[in-house]
């Protein structure tokens, strides 16, 4: 099957109307296909995939990038954005991904060919995404939100296309695992990409380990906390060994968009990113929670295991802010 018998006819007719386009390329599901997909409908020169490079990006990710692109022939290319070096970009408030997506669009205009276009879908429209906004106020477009394609719609095209990507799991920038209001640093990406890392070694592909100071907040599927739990020690030295003093396990499990709970407004500033919670991490200064995950030293909580120096626990406050090196 070639890749245009593949594609729904609506998203060819997208592709077609948008003509010569730039893919704003990550190696996620989304944008692999879209890449994929707009090089089959007007041609690689008239499509090239660019891949954004900063310290947000996981080198992980960014070889995924370059495997996918020399498999599929796309004609790839980086651009360096410099948000780290954004004061509204660091800050870290509850608008951090429009500062993030700015400086994409601003990297992309002297490159680009034609219009940028974006891998977002329908069921992506829903959650806080003020990326989004920025990249629309600077003329982008989303071929799949046009074509009415629902994330399940385009991993059952990755299906049937046989990509690699089809069951992946979504990785968004490393600046997600930081609560709102805690500045992203190298520092603290580092830890994360090092945590995380480590983690999809023991054989956890789908993990996220947010950065709450000192403790290292570990999230795998509901499915597979026991597992996690069985193997706490190994856990437990793999997180602190990228710099974290203590490590808890989330007992709700991951759940993409959990640390956008905390926002009741366009300007609150919460306890986590694009996925936060209210009955995980709470993010208030104070990190007070009723019923969450934490780590503070003692481990106190009501119910549950401390997070303390010897392994994986669970808590009901959260440490208090502290400067964490590295």
């Amino acid at each position: 099957m070639s890749v245009r018998d593949a594609l729904p006819q609506r998203l060819i007719d997208v592709l077609t109307d948008i003509g010569p386009m730039t893919v704003a390329y990550s190696g996620g599901v989304d944008s692999t296909l879209l890449a994929i997909a707009a090089t089959a409908v007007v041609g690689a020169e008239q499509a090239p995939a660019i891949t954004a490079v900063s310290p947000s990006l996981a080198s992980d990710d960014f070889d995924r990038c370059a495997e996918l692109a020399r498999d599929h022939e796309l004609n790839w290319r980086t651009v360096d954005t410099d948000e780290m070096a954004d004061e509204r970009y660091q800050v870290n408030d509850t608008d951090r991904c429009y500062w993030c997506k700015t400086h994409l669009m601003e990297a992309l205009e002297p490159v680009a060919v034609g219009t940028v276009v974006l891998g977002v879908n329908v069921d992506d429209l829903g959650d806080h995404r003020p990326g989004q906004r920025a990249a629309r106020e600077r003329g982008a477009r989303f071929p799949f939100v046009e074509a009415d394609m629902t994330k399940d719609d385009v991993r059952d095209v990755s299906r049937a296309l046989g990509l690699s990507t089809a069951e992946q799991p979504a990785s968004p920038c490393l600046s997600s695992r930081l609560p709102y209001g805690t500045p992203v640093t190298l520092g603290r990406l580092s830890q994360v990409e090092l945590a995380e890392r480590a983690l999809r070694r023991l054989g956890f592909d789908e993990v996220r380990v947010r950065h709450h100071d000192r403790l290292g907040l570990v999230e795998v599927p509901a499915e597979r906390i026991a597992e996690a739990a069985d193997l706490h020690d190994r856990i437990s030295d793999a997180v602190r060994g990228a710099g974290f003093d203590f490590v808890a396990l989330d007992l709700e499990g991951f759940a993409s968009g959990k640390l956008n709970r905390v926002i009741t407004d366009e300007s609150s500033v919460g306890g986590n990113d694009d996925e936060s919670d209210g009955s995980g991490v709470a993010g208030t200064d104070d990190g007070s929670n009723g019923s969450g995950v934490g780590g503070n030293d003692d481990g106190s909580n009501g119910s549950g295991v401390g997070g303390n120096d010897d392994g994986v626990g669970v808590s009901g406050d959260h440490p208090t802010r502290t400067t964490v090196r590295g």
